[in-house]
């Protein structure tokens, strides 16, 4: 009797231990982003992210993935246009501080790469995107912990999200913007 007791133990700790859950580390997750600037392209960084990160590694098809991102700490590497963005005719940040991303669907052949899908809610409008995903690896940290690095990415035209500054004709700042997602998750 014992012996089945023991199986049971081993299965149900093997069961439970394909699922892993990490938190977004913000201090070393990034969301970067490029757009057209006048005729060549700007870019910047919002390095205050966070979320949740569930993986089945057994099946990645079977993992989730949730981001917030604070548009508070947008980082063009230039101040004045920082505060720029901020305003009202741009992303309007006093009223929409936050992007959120939820996935809903994960497809994978090889448990390393594949496609997310998911709604991306900006500027109040949430729409369902897609982008293909890179996990980058597991391994250890020098602090004790665990880490899962993913990478993932995507362009998407501003003027689904309400925002109309890309859609005049000659204007300054175009409609696609490119997001790249550099994401560390530290296991629970």
């Amino acid at each position: 009797m014992m012996r089945y007791f023991s199986y049971f133990l081993i299965f149900l700790c093997y069961s439970v231990g394909a699922i892993e859950t990490y938190n977004i580390d913000p201090e070393h997750s990034f969301s970067n982003w490029k757009i057209r600037h006048v005729v060549s392209m700007t870019s910047g960084t919002v390095s205050d992210m966070s979320g949740i990160i569930t993986i089945d590694r057994d099946d990645i098809n079977k993992s989730e993935i949730n981001i917030k991102i604070n548009l508070l700490g947008i980082n063009s590497n230039h101040k004045k246009r920082d505060s720029h963005i901020k305003e009202k005719n741009f992303l309007d940040t006093d009223n929409f501080s936050k992007i959120t991303f939820v996935s809903n669907e994960i497809k994978s052949n090889d448990n390393n790469t594949g496609t997310i899908k998911g709604l991306l809610n900006l500027h109040g409008i949430s729409k369902e995107i897609s982008m293909p995903f890179k996990v980058l690896g597991y391994g250890s940290d020098p602090w004790g912990g665990y880490r899962v690095g993913i990478q993932a990415n995507t362009t998407i035209k501003v003027s689904d999200f309400g925002y109309t500054w890309g859609e005049k004709p000659n204007a300054s700042l175009g409609n696609e913007v490119v997001l790249e997602f550099l994401i560390e998750g530290i296991r629970q």
